[in-house]
């Protein structure tokens, strides 16, 4: 964004015990010159009082744990744009990369417009992602990061450019809670589940260093993560 002549005038960030890639971000933003917040204290009035000072005209989400108040949105003259890991209206909330899998719902990036629901808002543009057999939690959750990254390069110009369409969300989809995944880690050992359905809850949850999918033994959780691999085209002729 700086690249292309934005002027960052603030970063919000997560606190330090969910912080991923801080180091890197507070380089970048000491290089645009700008400050670093809380977004934790989102709610508080100090807090609003010190975004509206930044005077922005637009906000841009990626993988921000916190929602929005309808206060904090309407700072924003040309508004809030989130970038969410999933194809919505499918997979609101947490852990997208999990529930395509388990649920065979389409997963991909989907660019939208920040409204006072969890990702509810009007879409600016989608992007489908492949989930592949051999897919495991993480490895789609890298490839959404990825594609997410190279799909907002691509979009980015046409919302700065004051150009995007606004369409809204489908009918239906689903939202998960952070919390939700307790109801499928827990294989219980004496119910019968379809090879599938038990493959995909295993592989959805392996994601290291993560614990994921267990079973428990003589009190004991068993943590379960699944190794994939998909037969080359030499093995297939041998």
């Amino acid at each position: 964004m700086r690249e292309q002549g934005d002027e960052i005038v603030g970063v919000a960030m997560h606190p330090e015990a969910r912080l991923m890639f801080g180091g890197e971000i507070r380089a970048e933003a000491q290089k645009a010159g700008c400050p670093v917040v809380d977004g934790s204290r989102l709610k508080e009035e100090s807090f609003v009082r010190q975004v509206c000072d930044f005077k922005a005209d637009i906000a841009v989400s990626v993988l921000f744990a916190y929602v929005l108040t309808g206060e904090m949105i309407r700072l924003f003259p040309k508004g809030c744009v989130n970038l969410h890991p999933a194809m919505l209206p499918h997979n609101r909330g947490r852990f997208p990369n999990i529930w395509s899998i388990v649920s065979g719902t389409p997963a991909g990036v989907t660019l939208h417009y920040i409204d006072e629901g969890v990702d509810t808002g009007d879409v600016i543009a989608q992007k489908e992602v492949e989930v592949t057999p051999t897919d495991t939690g993480e490895t789609l959750y890298r490839r959404l990061e990825t594609e997410g990254l190279m799909f907002f390069k691509s979009v980015w110009p046409t919302i700065r450019a004051g150009a995007t369409s606004r369409t809204p969300q489908s009918p239906g989809g689903s939202y998960h809670r952070a919390r939700d995944v307790e109801q499928i880690d827990e294989i219980d050992l004496q119910k019968s589940y379809r090879a599938q359905s038990l493959i995909d809850i295993i592989r959805a949850r392996t994601f290291p260093p993560h614990k994921g999918a267990y079973f428990v033994h003589e009190g004991k959780k068993i943590y379960l993560r699944l190794s994939l691999e998909e037969e080359s085209d030499e093995g297939e002729k041998e």
